[in-house]
Order: structure tokens, then C-alpha cells, then sequence
């Protein structure tokens, strides 16, 4: 973490920022290993100051011991007025990606005259690279994603509901040791697969139907995401044909992924599988995303993202096809980029369409 903070301090003294506020839970674990609820990271060119409440400063002692803890009695805006009176700043960066107007208005009426300078991915373009550590805590959450899948499929029949199965899976995990789920468990039957991001509803499963199931665990701050689908008792021509396509799509997209290549560039050999044969218009989300302490973060597989993939990030590659009123399919693993192309963390078994019951 001392690391994180001296490259940190390095891009705000460039920048002329001598004091960074920083916010959003994610930074602030990242930088700190502070998992309370409630607090704010102050970070100067000497200090880091981790500002809580009564609740957690004893927590904050144990998990930050790098850290100078704050105790604040009352506002966050009212703390730093008591932390200037010993640092006398002059440019204070704040996360204006996260904080309200309400947030950014009190801060720059307490310090009027001073800078109050507003960012957007100050930490975040840090935390795109993933070192050795936060790697392993990724593959972890992988793993108990796998797990959680090939538990599932034997609960994959006709008659079962989206939410049977979403709740078995979210069981599952939570036993196997994750923290939570990554974001709300999508898992859409029928016609209802066509709907990208379908959480799961009363709809119970029929025969020869396709079935979404894309979930994520949360281990030691760290997500996971995958996505499978399958069909319910039996499978025709045309299901085995898009799933074929999205297969196919989504093997290019992995075979494209290594250092130096553009997010946009993968993106694009994605979609252009899937454009030859006549479905570009069926797939209308990004090919993927950059994830770790948050289950979005960049880069973002698109044609509007640029970003250069770095030796260290982590990202999905999560191709579909949907068809409003019958179905659709999208298949979803986690690499990681290595120097020469990519590690694929997801395991579970996606090489033909699987019929389940």
C-alpha cells in the first residue's frame, strides 16, 4: 500500500495538488485496508490521514496502522477545517466523479479562496493494474464461481424459477466463503434471455428454452464475473447455431487480448465475428470490462475506449446475441493480460451448448 501511495504522491505533486480527499470505498480500502462503513482518506505530500467516526476507530487502528486515524464529531467538511489548521493546503483534489454537488459545494464554501479541484480516476487509473496479490484474490472469487456453477446445472430443469435458481447460486458462494455477490444475479429464461441484464424473476423454466445465468462473487474485496448459457431439456438447430456464433465471437475477442493492444481493438474483433454473420445489430453492449474491487471498472471493451491493455489487468470478454421475443446467448470469462496474449481464470465448461434436464 505504501507503494500505491508514493506513485500517489508523485501525480499530485505534478498535477499541484497538496492534498488529496479521497472517498469512494473502493479507493479508500485501496490505499488503506480499511473496510468500515464510514470514513474519508486525506492524503498530503507527508500524511495520510484516515478520517472515521466513533464506530470504527478502533477498526481503523487495527486495519490501517500506516495510517494517521482522525476521529471526526462532526462533518467531513468540518474535520478537514480542524486538519487544515496543521496542514494549510492550498489545492485540495477531490473525487468529483463520486461525491454529490451538495458534497463539492460544502468543501469549496469551508475553503473558500483555495482551490477545490474536481477528478475523475485519479486512483482508478492505478488500480486498472492488478499486482500479483490482487490477482490471486480475483482467482479465488473465480473459483467459487466456477464451484457455484457446476453445482447449479443439476437444478436446471423444467418448472424451476429464475429466483430458485438465483438464490441457490447466491447460497452456494456465501457457503463456499464469498463476502456477497458482485452486483444482482442475472439468471433469464425464454424470452426474457433476450434482456442483457434480466435479474431473475417469478418465470418459471420451459423445455427449449435458453437459460442466462451471469453472477459474480465477492472475495476479500475482489469480484468475479462469469456468464453461461445453457437450455432447458433439449436444444434445435437454431439455439445451437447462435451459441455456436457467440462462442466463436468470443474466442476472437480472448485470442485478440495481450499487452499493448487497445480495448477498442478487442472489442472490434469481437464484433466483427459476430457482424459477418448478419447479428451486429443484436449485440449492442461492450465486449467487456476491466474488473476488480468494483465489477465495472476500466478499461471498457469498446470502440469508443482506447485505453492500451497493460501486463496486469484484469478484464471480461463477454460476447452476445440477443433476438427480442425468442432468446438470446452471451458467454463471459475473466482474463487476466499478460505480455503475449491472456490467462483465462473461468474454468467452467463452455465449449458446446449444454442441455440441462
Amino acid at each position: 500500500m505504501l507503494d500505491r501511495i508514493g506513485r500517489l504522491r508523485e501525480i499530485m505533486a505534478r498535477e499541484g495538488i497538496d492534498a488529496l480527499l479521497i472517498s469512494r470505498p473502493e479507493n479508500r480500502y485501496y490505499l488503506t485496508g480499511f473496510t468500515g462503513t464510514s470514513g474519508a482518506v486525506l492524503l498530503t505530500g507527508k500524511e495520510i490521514y484516515l478520517i472515521t467516526d466513533f464506530r470504527y476507530v478502533e477498526q481503523a487502528g487495527e486495519q490501517s496502522p500506516h495510517c494517521k486515524v482522525f476521529l471526526a464529531e462532526g462533518t467531513l467538511p468540518e474535520a478537514l477545517a480542524l486538519l487544515d489548521a496543521d496542514l494549510n493546503f492550498h489545492c485540495l483534489g477531490c473525487e468529483g466523479d463520486f461525491i454529490t454537488y451538495q458534497q463539492f459545494s460544502s468543501l469549496a464554501d469551508k475553503f473558500r479562496g483555495r482551490e477545490v479541484r474536481p477528478l475523475s480516476g485519479f486512483v482508478e487509473q492505478f488500480r486498472a493494474v492488478k499486482d500479483d496479490r490482487e490477482v490471486r484474490m480475483i482467482e479465488e472469487a473465480v473459483r467459487i464461481s466456477d464451484m457455484a456453477l457446476d453445482h447449479i446445472l443439476p437444478f436446471v430443469r423444467e418448472g424451476v424459477s429464475e429466483r430458485e435458481l438465483a438464490l441457490e447460486i447466491e447460497f452456494f458462494m456465501r457457503k463456499m466463503g464469498a463476502e456477497g455477490v458482485a452486483f444482482p444475479l442475472i439468471v433469464a429464461s425464454g424470452h426474457r434471455s433476450a434482456m442483457p441484464h434480466g435479474t431473475a424473476s417469478e418465470k418459471r423454466l420451459k423445455p427449449g428454452e435458453f437459460l442466462i445465468m451471469d453472477f459474480g462473487a465477492v472475495l476479500n474485496g475482489y469480484c468475479s464475473d462469469i456468464t453461461r448459457t445453457v437450455a432447458v431439456s433439449r436444444a434445435d438447430k437454431k439455439m445451437e447455431d447462435i451459441y455456436g456464433i457467440v462462442l466463436e465471437a468470443q474466442r476472437a475477442g480472448i485470442d485478440a487480448v495481450r499487452e499493448g493492444v487497445t480495448a477498442s481493438a478487442v472489442d472490434g474483433a469481437v464484433r466483427e465475428v459476430i457482424r459477418g454473420y448478419g447479428y451486429g445489430d443484436r449485440f449492442g453492449h461492450s465486449a467487456g470490462h476491466g474488473l476488480g474491487l468494483q465489477i465495472h471498472e476500466i478499461p471498457r471493451l469498446s470502440s469508443r475506449d482506447d485505453t492500451v491493455l497493460k501486463k496486469g489487468m484484469v478484464i471480461t470478454v463477454e460476447p452476445g446475441i440477443y433476438l427480442q421475443g425468442w432468446g438470446g446467448v452471451r458467454i463471459e470469462d475473466t482474463v487476466v493480460v499478460e505480455e503475449k496474449g491472456c490467462r483465462v481464470l473461468s474454468a467452467s465448461p463452455k465449449d458446446g451448448l449444454i442441455v440441462c434436464g
